[in-house]
């Protein structure tokens, strides 16, 4: 009878086994099933290049012309003659308009004639006064002889010197004829409005036949032409008073413009307010000046173009450097070592900007940092493989 029991309880054994070794191979294959996939993150690799840092304007910038003139004759009068369009090239010194002057012109004439009356005059008189003269240098070798009396001589030089007199009379009458001639072409000139430079015609607010009139001290009127100068270009940007202490005259900057979009302009700052703006309900800025280094050629800038401006106050080249995105709160990264595994590391910084940061100390050229931190799971410790699809790479 002992057989039997010893055989049943071998098979026992050997079925307790077999479900054991059963249940351990499902567990592996139930954790091989659940096991965590890697996830895919996006990663950039520390290089070397030029980080750069700038400071940029608080609100829109404005294109502006260095010079622009809004122009009014320098007398008042009715427009009889407007001699250029909006939007017309102009040189310096073209006449713009003309204002009525026949009254003027009727003087010039009369100034003339005053002045050849004058000349015919003093023609007159001076030989008179030559003929005199030598009257009175016979009449002195005639008393000399005794042929005359003392007398007679002196009424001979008397009158001679009275002929030399009325004789610089009528010269000083043509001095006159003359200062009225130019009294009369200053006044004309009055009625004639110039182009100070070379330029376009932007807008005209008069038309035949309106009376013109220069703006009275402290009563704006509107200017009869509007005239800017746009081979000379400029940006007028306001910037944060924090920021204005590090921005220096002659530092390089970059202009971007709403018009035009995916373009960037070199420039320079050229002029910095010696002053501050305190405007109600807005922040404190300082209005500062940027001009183009070179007008495009291929592109048409208009003033009043809103732009913004970027001005570089400090560049370092050839540095260790990380895409800002990279950075972490409390200046840390995600790493990714080599057995596919994030480690957090600690860096140290140098210059940064919007792009990119300069690394000083934590990193290796060519490690490679994670770029894609807002995707669940990066953390870490965590398993992952870089994603190289096209989505990723932009």
């Amino acid at each position: 009878m002992s057989l039997p029991q010893s055989g049943k309880k071998h098979t026992h054994i050997k079925t307790a086994i077999v479900a054991v070794l059963l249940i351990v191979a499902l567990g592996a294959a139930a954790a091989y099933l659940m096991r965590s996939k890697p996830i895919p993150v996006v990663l950039k690799q520390v290089d070397r290049g030029t980080v750069e840092a700038s400071v940029s304007n608080t609100r829109a910038g404005t294109i502006k012309a260095c010079r622009r003139a809004k122009l009014a004759p320098p007398a008042g009068g009715q427009i009889s003659n407007l001699l250029v369009k909006k939007g017309q090239r102009v040189v310096a010194g073209q006449i713009l308009l003309e204002l009525w002057d026949e009254d003027l012109h009727a003087q010039e004439r009369l100034a003339r004639d005053q002045l050849k009356t004058s000349e015919l005059h003093v023609h007159e008189v001076c030989s008179m006064a030559d003929a005199a003269q030598r009257d009175a240098e016979r009449s002195k070798e005639l008393k000399e002889k005794g042929f005359i009396s003392a007398q007679q001589l002196d009424r001979a030089v008397t009158d001679a010197k009275s002929r030399h007199a009325s004789c610089e009379a009528a010269r000083s009458d043509i001095e006159q004829a003359r200062s009225r001639i130019q009294v009369v072409k200053t006044s004309l000139e009055r009625m004639v409005l110039r182009a100070p430079f070379a330029g376009v015609v932007a807008d005209i607010s008069g038309e035949l036949g309106e009376y013109a009139t220069p703006s009275p001290p402290g009563i704006p009127t509107l200017p009869a032409v509007d005239l800017i100068d746009d081979s000379c270009l400029f940006v007028s940007a306001p910037i944060d008073e924090v920021d204005a202490a590090k921005v220096r005259v002659g530092q390089p900057s970059r202009i971007t413009l709403d018009a035009i979009k995916g373009q960037t302009f070199a420039g320079k700052v050229r002029r910095i307010a010696p002053y501050v703006l305190e405007l109600e309900k807005q922040a404190r800025t300082v209005e500062v000046e940027v001009e183009f280094s070179a007008l495009p050629k291929s592109e048409q800038l208009l003033v009043g173009y809103s732009a913004d401006v970027e001005i570089v106050h400090e560049s370092h080249d050839k540095v260790l450097r990380i895409p800002t995105q990279t950075l972490m709160e409390g200046k840390r990264v995600l790493l990714y070592r080599p057995d596919g595994k994030l480690e957090e590391r600690q860096v140290t910084t140098g210059l940064s900007n919007w792009e990119y940061t300069e690394i000083v100390a934590g990193l290796n050229e060519g490690d490679r940092v994670v770029v894609s931190l807002d995707r669940p799971g990066v953390k870490a410790g965590a398993s992952v493989v870089p994603d190289t699809s096209a989505a990723a790479a932009k």
